[in-house]
């Protein structure tokens, strides 16, 4: 099964994640399929914290990957915000 997930980066204590869709049965952090966006929980206020490719979002869904639980709740999360332009 194709899953789309958060996969951990960044150094010790400063986390960033990349938003992949990868095969479920593959590490975490191992081989993905292709990256689509990424997660900075550590983000400075003005900066962005989330960006995911809409369009490659939705073509994977319709391919039948899902969304991990955590990736569901911050795409939810973040499409609710308007954006500051």
């Amino acid at each position: 099964m194709v899953v789309i997930r958060l996969a951990r980066g960044g150094a010790k204590k400063r986390p960033f994640y990349n938003v992949v869709v990868a095969e479920s049965k593959r590490a975490r952090d191992g081989r993905f399929i292709e990256r689509i966006g990424f997660y900075n929980p550590k983000a400075a206020e003005g900066q962005e914290a989330f960006r995911v490719e809409a369009q490659r979002l939705e073509y994977w869904q319709s391919k039948g990957a899902q969304l991990s639980e955590t990736t569901a709740r911050l795409v939810k999360q973040f499409r609710a915000k308007p954006v500051a332009a």
